[in-house]
């Protein structure tokens, strides 16, 4: 399949009474979003602001982070079984909006929910205090139940996205980068020198506000399976989860997902990349064995050299990780694993909670217990009422002074396993 991403960089965004793109600048009219949002009757009240880098504001709890796109041409839709119809994705042309997110905030649904600092040692950490936030903040019904909450808000948040995504359908993009795979047969012929290989990306799929959606289905549903790797930039993967947010996969991260970009930056030069295998992350025992038995099987089918795996999470999902690992190695095939550390605040504990051999190569995103000090920032988008709950946190995280005593956790993307994030060790 091919697809031609093409990127409109946005340079500001404001409010006003029209929505538009011009000159770089988003224009956005509240009024309409909120139309759009309180369209879902399990949403009471929504309001909306904007973050910009360097200013003194502090976001939470943040749920999800998203980038708008639009399909120009070509199958489906963005998001699709979320937004648009179930069709296959990920060939013709798309439009992304550059440089800007929607980020969706709100009373607490699992406390994992966590912290974007646009400025001050926070801001270091996170990926997401670099880019333009238009912020929403949505307020429940009374007596309404977490999972349906989590869903208004998760639907909410892509309402909006694919409604700032349409106002550049019309626009020239800026750049515009090719990407072209998933032809089995065809890339065998075309490179057959060099080492084919494929991205095995685990979704968090443990339940309990811990899901990942594929084209609108729980992860926790679907066997191992083949995707063009495209398709995750037309948004076919979406977040529903609210594990530790420095390790969690926002939208954004499956939109833009660094491993994906890395190797087709090296297919047909040092690799032939294959495919993408993704594969679940669940609690049992049986549903692990099946699940990694099976994501071997297809490495092993698709006559792979090397694989990257990714990992979401940490603690149960460590196990689905190092089977993987091993099972695959077992079928001839080298593994790179990419996770994080939970390695304690002196970094001196055990980083993961399984271990093998075979997981002789890794890549680190970094200790997730690490102590830091974030200073009180002159704006609240959100609320702090939740900010000792949060992973990471604790009872005495809030000082009188406003400051926040934190591990990395709280951090939106501090420690992320994909790589889409700014520590690793060597």
């Amino acid at each position: 399949m091919k697809l031609e991403l093409g990127k409109v960089y946005i340079q500001d965004i404001r409010f006003a009474d029209a929505s538009g793109i011009a000159d770089g600048v988003l224009s956005v009219s509240e009024e309409a979003a909120k139309s759009l949002v309180l369209e879902d009757e399990k949403i009471s009240h929504v309001e909306f602001s904007i973050a910009k880098p360097g200013e003194s504001v502090r976001i939470t709890p943040v749920k999800d982070v998203i980038e708008p796109r639009v399909k120009v041409e070509g199958r489906g839709g963005v998001f699709p079984g979320i937004i648009s119809k179930v069709d296959s994705v990920g060939e013709g042309k798309t439009i992304a909006l550059k440089g800007m997110a929607v980020v969706t905030a709100g009373p607490i649904v699992g406390f994992q929910e966590g912290i974007i600092d646009m400025s001050g040692p926070g801001a270091k950490y996170t990926p997401f205090s670099q880019t333009l936030n238009l912020v929403m903040v949505c307020e429940p019904v009374e007596g309404i139940k977490p999972h349906d909450y989590e869903r208004a808000v998760r639907f909410a948040g892509f309402k909006v996205a694919a409604y700032i995504g349409e106002l550049a359908r019309d626009l020239t993009p800026e750049e515009t980068e090719v990407y072209e795979t998933c032809n089995l047969a065809e890339e065998i012929k075309k490179y057959p020198d060099l080492p084919r290989v494929a991205y095995v990306q685990m979704l968090q799929s443990q339940g309990l506000l811990h899901d990942t959606y594929v084209y609108g289905v729980d992860a926790k549903q679907i066997l191992p399976t083949i995707l063009c790797p495209t398709e995750g930039m037309d948004g076919a993967i979406v977040s529903g989860n609210c594990v530790s947010a420095c390790d969690k996969n926002p939208t954004y991260v499956h939109e833009n997902n660094p491993v994906v970009a890395d190797l087709f930056a090296q297919h047909g030069k040092t690799l032939n990349f294959v495919c993408q295998v993704i594969t679940n992350e669940n609690v049992y025992l049986a549903d692990k064995e099946r699940s990694s038995n099976w994501t071997a099987r297809l490495c092993r089918m698709l006559d792979l050299d090397g694989v990257i795996v990714s990992q979401e999470g940490f603690g149960n999902p460590d196990t689905d990780l190092i089977m993987n690992c091993k099972k695959i190695e077992a079928e001839g095939v080298k593994t790179v694993i990419i996770t994080d550390e939970y390695a304690g605040r002196d970094g001196k504990s055990q980083s993961l909670a399984d271990a093998d051999p075979a997981a002789n190569a890794v890549v680190t995103g970094g200790n997730a217990n690490q102590l830091i000090l974030l200073p009180k920032l002159d704006r609240v988008i959100g609320t702090l009422d939740y900010v000792t709950k949060i992973a990471g946190a604790s009872q005495d995280t809030l000082h009188p002074d406003g400051s926040l005593e934190v591990e990395l956790q709280v951090l939106t993307g501090a420690t992320n396993e994909t790589g889409f994030n700014l520590l690793s060790a060597r």
